[in-house]
């Protein structure tokens, strides 16, 4: 697996922790890192960044969620959906030197790996979406 794939599911992972855990102790990314298997830096210093810059827009790129995913409440959505949406739309908005193709495609191997068999499709719907109206 490429670098920044795996930073990607790293950083799924831990935004994925820190939404289930939202009403008790937040973790932190040091925390993350101590459960796992040791990354490379590479590895540690691009998921940290996604999963920073994910929380530090989160208010923004929700509501840019709510209003492309139509019938769809935000909080009735899969955890790992949503968060899988939260990482998209961070590296759509944000991901400097990352080309739009690679954002939608790296969230659709998320949404195959981790979510349901309709996952991709609702991702690849959303991202593509809010792709086309940025």
């Amino acid at each position: 697996m490429r670098s920044r794939s795996k930073s990607r599911e790293c950083a799924l992972q831990m935004l994925y922790q820190a939404d289930i855990r939202r009403a008790g102790s937040p973790s932190t990314p040091e925390e993350f890192w101590q459960a796992h298997e040791p990354a490379p830096a590479e590895v540690r210093t691009y998921a940290d960044a996604l999963v920073q810059g994910t929380m530090q827009h989160l208010q923004e790129i929700d509501a840019l969620i709510a209003a492309h995913a139509d019938n769809w409440d935000i909080n009735r959505m899969a955890v790992i959906d949503r968060n899988i949406l939260r990482l998209g739309v961070f590296e759509l908005l944000y991901g400097e030197g990352t080309p739009a193709k690679v954002c939608l495609n790296e969230a659709i191997e998320l949404a195959k790996r981790f979510g349901d068999a309709e996952s991709g499709k609702f991702i690849n719907g959303i991202l593509d979406a809010i792709h086309k109206k940025r």
